[in-house]
C-alpha cells in the first residue's frame, strides 16, 4: 500500500503533492551535505601503502599440504593453509630457485639464480674436492659460502622506501646458522633467531613433551598446541609495527629435521589415523614407506597451526595507519616452501613426494616443485592456476606491489607477476622477462652433492642433463620428459611423474634444449662439476691430467710450475682463506694467470693465511695442489681443516 492510496486528492493537488516532496527531499540532501562540512567529515580514506608478509617453509614438500593433494591424499591435516588457499592464488606450478635451503633463500633475498651468484648448495666456502678420493668420480666445484654483504637484497630495497623490515626464524645464508652476515648486515631492522619448538628434544624425541604448565617453555595453547617462539617472535614484530608499511620475513624451522613433535597429542592422533606403531627404542628410525612418519604429520600440522595464528593476528589486529580496517586487508601474504620436501635417506624416511620423483637434493620434480599461495589486496580469491613461477619472482613482484622503484642497475633474474596475480592468475602470458618476451623458461643448476645436474623447462617439456654419466650406468647423459600438454590455453598433466624418458625419440628437442640450457648456464658464468683424476670410474684421460711439479712466491706473487701429461690447462684458479683454522673458515677463488710454458702465476690477496691451486684441464679433470684429501683418509668427512694440508704465504 502506497501513500497516495491513503490519501482522496484531486488530480491538481497530486501533482503540488510531488512538487513539494521533491523540494523537500533536496532541502534535506543539502542540509545533510552542509553538516558535513560545517563538523569537518572526512571523506573515505585510502589505502596506505601496503604491508608484505612472506612466509618460507623449510622443507615442506608440495604433497604434505591438504590443498594440493593429487592421487593419494595426504595424512597431514593443513586446516589454516587450505583456508589461506581459499583467500587467494594457489599455484600448482610453482618452483623454488634451487632444491636446497640456503641457495634458495639468497636467490629470494637477493634476486639473483643461484648459477650467477656461485651460491648454489648450502655450506659452501670450502677447496673443491671429492667425499672420497677413490670412490667419488666427480668434485663439485667451488661455490660461495655466503650472499655477500653487499648485496641490494630485497630488505635494503624496501627499507629505502620507508618500510620497517623484520625477520624472524631460520636464517642460513652463510656457511653457518650464526656465520657472517647476518639479517642486520643485509638490510633488516629487527631480527630474532629462536628455533622453537624445532630445539632438539632431550634425551630422545620421546621426551620433553609439552605440558600445560606455567614453567613450561613449551606449554600448550588453548587448542592443544605446544609454544613456538619462532612464531611469537614474529607476532611481537607486527605488534609493535604502528607509523610505517612493514616487511616481515617468517623463516620456520619447520619441518626439517630433527624430525619430532613435542604434542604428545598429536603424535597419538597420527599414530591411530595411520595405524602404525611407535618403535620400543625411542631412537629408532622410522623406515616405513610413504607418509606413514606420525612425527613427521604432527610437525606439519604444527606448521599449519603457527601459519594459522598469524594469519589470525592479521585478521583480527587494527590498522594502526587505516582506521576502521584490520591488518589483513592491505597485507600481501606470500607463503612457500624453499625447496620439495626431503624423503630421507636410507636410514630414515620421512616423506613421499609422489607422484613426483625423489624430492630434496634432487631437481627432479620432486626436489623443486612447492606449494605458493599469494593472497592481498585486489588479487582475486579462491583462483587455481597453472602458469608456472619461480621464487626468484617474489623480488620484483614485491617491489611491483609496494610500489618500490628497482635500484638502478639492480640486476633481478625473476619476473613480476602482478599483472597475472591482479588481472587473470591463470593466463601465462601476463609473465613478462626483461626483454618483454613472454616467459616459458625456467633453468636450475645444481653441481653438487651426487645429484650433479642442471636442468631447463621450455613449455610443456622439461631436460634434465647428467654431468656423472660416463661409466655410470644410473645415468644417461640427457633425458627428457614432457610433464603436460597444453591444449586451449589448459594443462592436462602426462608425466609430472618423469618415468617416459623421449630422449630417443624426441632427439632434436633435446639437442635444441640441451643448447638453450648451455646459452643461459654460459651467460650466468655458471661453474660444472669436474672430474676426479683418482676416481676408480674417471675416464681413461684421467692419465692426461697435468700434475703441479713445484711453487715459489714473488712478493705477493707465486708461481707455480706444471707437467704436461697430454692434456692443456683450461682454467687455474687460486682457492684462498683469510681465517684458516679459526671458526667458520672460509674460503674464496680468484683467477689466475696460465703462461704458454706450462706455468701458473697468481696474486696472492692481502690478508691470506693459506691457499690451494686448482688446476683444470681439457677433459674437466681437477688437480688440487697441495691435494686437499690425504690418500692415507680419504674421507672428506674426517678432514677437520681444509687449512691443515694448505700453502702458507711466506709472509706469515
Amino acid at each position: 500500500m502506497t501513500l497516495l492510496s491513503t490519501i482522496e486528492l484531486r488530480p491538481d493537488e497530486i501533482d503540488n503533492f510531488y512538487m513539494k516532496t521533491m523540494a523537500f527531499i533536496c532541502c534535506t540532501l543539502c542540509v545533510g551535505i552542509n553538516l558535513d562540512r560545517v563538523v569537518g567529515k572526512q571523506p573515505i580514506q585510502t589505502a596506505p601503502t601496503p604491508n608484505i608478509v612472506f612466509i618460507l617453509a623449510d622443507d615442506l614438500g608440495w604433497q604434505d599440504v591438504a590443498c594440493y593433494d593429487v592421487d593419494t591424499p595426504t595424512p597431514m591435516e593443513t586446516p589454516h593453509i587450505d583456508a589461506l588457499a581459499k583467500k587467494g592464488v594457489k599455484f600448482w606450478q610453482a618452483y623454488s630457485p634451487a632444491p636446497t635451503c640456503a641457495p634458495t633463500r639468497c636467490a629470494i633475498l637477493s634476486g639473483i639464480h643461484p648459477a650467477r651468484a656461485q651460491k648454489t648448495h648450502v655450506v659452501g666456502g670450502a677447496p673443491p674436492a671429492p667425499h672420497h678420493l677413490h670412490a667419488w668420480t666427480m668434485i663439485s666445484p667451488w661455490f660461495s659460502g655466503r650472499m655477500p654483504e653487499d648485496t641490494y637484497t630485497i630488505a635494503r630495497a624496501l627499507a629505502d622506501a620507508g618500510y620497517e623490515t623484520g625477520h624472524s626464524g631460520k636464517w642460513h645464508i652463510a656457511i653457518n646458522h650464526n656465520a657472517f652476515p647476518q639479517p642486520e648486515d643485509v638490510g633488516f631492522d629487527w631480527t630474532r633467531h629462536d628455533l622453537g619448538v624445532s630445539r632438539r628434544m632431550k634425551p630422545d624425541r620421546m621426551s620433553e613433551f609439552a605440558t600445560n604448565t606455567n614453567t613450561d617453555l613449551y606449554r600448550v595453547d588453548a587448542d592443544g598446541f605446544p609454544r613456538d617462539q619462532t612464531t611469537e617472535d614474529a607476532i611481537q614484530f607486527l605488534s609493535e609495527q604502528k607509523e610505517k608499511p612493514f616487511f616481515l620475513y617468517y623463516a620456520t624451522w619447520l619441518v626439517h629435521t630433527p624430525i619430532q613433535t613435542r604434542s604428545k597429542r598429536l603424535l597419538e592422533k597420527y599414530v591411530k589415523k595411520l595405524g602404525v606403531t611407535l618403535p620400543e627404542n625411542p631412537d629408532q628410525k622410522w623406515l616405513q614407506k610413504g607418509q606413514t612418519n606420525p612425527f613427521y604429520c604432527a610437525m606439519v600440522e604444527q606448521l599449519d597451526h603457527y601459519i594459522g595464528t598469524l594469519i589470525s593476528h592479521l585478521e583480527e589486529t587494527p590498522d594502526p595507519r587505516w582506521p576502521g580496517h584490520t591488518l589483513i586487508e592491505n597485507t600481501y601474504v606470500i607463503f612457500t616452501s624453499d625447496n620439495g620436501g626431503m624423503e630421507g635417506s636410507s636410514s630414515q624416511i620421512i616423506t613421499d613426494n609422489f607422484p613426483l620423483d625423489r624430492g630434496k637434493i634432487s631437481l627432479m620434480e620432486g626436489g623443486t616443485r612447492v606449494p605458493l599461495i599469494i593472497t592481498g589486496p585486489d588479487i582475486p580469491r579462491g583462483v587455481e592456476s597453472d602458469v608456472m613461477v619461480n621464487g626468484l619472482d617474489f623480488y620484483p613482484t614485491i617491489l611491483s606491489l609496494t610500489g618500490t622503484a628497482p635500484a638502478a642497475g639492480k640486476h633481478l633474474d625473476g619476473c613480476d607477476l602482478t599483472a597475472c596475480l591482479k588481472q587473470d592468475p591463470t593466463d601465462p602470458a601476463l609473465v613478462h622477462g626483461a626483454d618483454g618476451s613472454i616467459r616459458d623458461t625456467m633453468v636450475w643448476h645444481f653441481p653438487n652433492s651426487a645429484a650433479l645436474e642442471s636442468t631447463i623447462r621450455i613449455g610443456d617439456y622439461k631436460l634434465i642433463r647428467n654431468y656423472d654419466h660416463i661409466n655410470n650406468t644410473k645415468n644417461s647423459p640427457l633425458e627428457l620428459y614432457r610433464l603436460y600438454r597444453t591444449e586451449n590455453g589448459l594443462k592436462k598433466r602426462v608425466d609430472i611423474e618423469e618415468q617416459n624418458n623421449l630422449v630417443i625419440s624426441m632427439p632434436d628437442k633435446a639437442s635444441t634444449m640441451d643448447q638453450r640450457l648451455t646459452d643461459i648456464l654460459t651467460e650466468m658464468n655458471a661453474s660444472y662439476p669436474y672430474y676426479n683424476p683418482y676416481a676408480q670410474r674417471a675416464p681413461p684421460s684421467k692419465k692426461k691430467t697435468p700434475t703441479i711439479v713445484s711453487h715459489e712466491e714473488n712478493g705477493d706473487r707465486v708461481i707455480f710450475q706444471l707437467k704436461n701429461n697430454g692434456a692443456d690447462i683450461q682454467r687455474a684458479d687460486l682457492i684462498y682463506t683469510k681465517n684458516g683454522g679459526k671458526r667458520y673458515e672460509e674460503w674464496f677463488r680468484t683467477a689466475t694467470t696460465i703462461k704458454k710454458n706450462d706455468t701458473v702465476v697468481a696474486k696472492i690477496p692481502e690478508g691470506t693465511t693459506h691457499f690451494y691451486l686448482n688446476v683444470i684441464d681439457e677433459n674437466q679433470f681437477l688437480r688440487s695442489y697441495p691435494e686437499v684429501l690425504d690418500p692415507k683418509q680419504p674421507s672428506k668427512s674426517k678432514l677437520k681443516s681444509y687449512a691443515q694440508r694448505a700453502l702458507q704465504p711466506a709472509s706469515n
